[in-house]
């Protein structure tokens, strides 16, 4: 099941009406009575039902934004508390940061009268190099990567040898989420190749969590 965003057409901050006009829009359009001899109609028109359920329900499009729901309406993370639980806190911890985001990154406004207005403007560093380890690998390297973005960093992450795929995944779900892949990546390093980068100031600012 696609992105329920995608399937109907909008913007992830599209208005109730907007959605609305869309699904009833494309529920016309792949209508079985009205599709004629298209055999992919009753597929688009089932999907469209599906989207419009999560996106037409205020609570659902609520939970689905915050990755507590999948494309289809079901519980994401489901099986994982057994391991420690670390998916839940990847999703606290996550949902917590994009929540604080807009007032931690605000200018710090010191004064504000009528001659002058003085204020700590807040810049992103550029490129931000993440090495995330092999221990609590989702939560550990959420941690940097989900802040780093938000601030209007680049981002490349390189995780610990154990773990290669956390880092690929990563990635994926955020350039599906919206995120380019040129802001974004994921690289496979030695230790050597590691080491003569940061050394080379190849980076704007590096985080390691031993």
């Amino acid at each position: 099941m696609r992105d329920p965003y995608q399937v109907l057409g909008v913007e992830r901050s599209a208005s109730e009406s907007e959605i609305k006009r869309a699904f009833r829009k494309l529920a016309k359009q792949y209508h079985p009575d009205r599709a004629g001899e298209d055999k992919t109609a009753k597929a688009k028109f089932n999907e469209v039902n599906t989207a419009y359920e999560i996106l037409g329900d205020k609570e659902k499009r609520a939970q689905f934004d915050r990755g507590e729901i999948d494309a289809e309406g079901k519980p994401r993370f489901q099986g994982f508390e057994g391991f420690g639980g670390e998916f839940k806190g990847f999703n606290e911890r996550s949902n917590y940061v994009a929540e604080i985001a807009g007032s931690s990154l605000a200018p710090i406004v010191i004064e504000n009268s009528e001659r002058f207005e003085r204020r700590i403007e807040r810049e992103p560093h550029g490129v931000v190099f993440v090495i995330a380890p092999w221990n609590y690998p989702y939560m550990t390297a959420i941690n940097t990567v989900a802040p780093a973005l938000m601030a209007g960093n680049v981002v490349i992450i390189k995780h610990a040898a154990q773990t290669l795929l956390v880092g690929e995944r990563l990635v994926r779900a955020f350039n599906e989420a919206g995120v380019t892949e040129n802001v974004f990546q994921n690289v496979f390093l030695d230790h050597d190749t590691t080491s003569a980068l940061i050394a080379g100031n190849a980076f704007d600012c590096v985080n390691f969590t031993g």
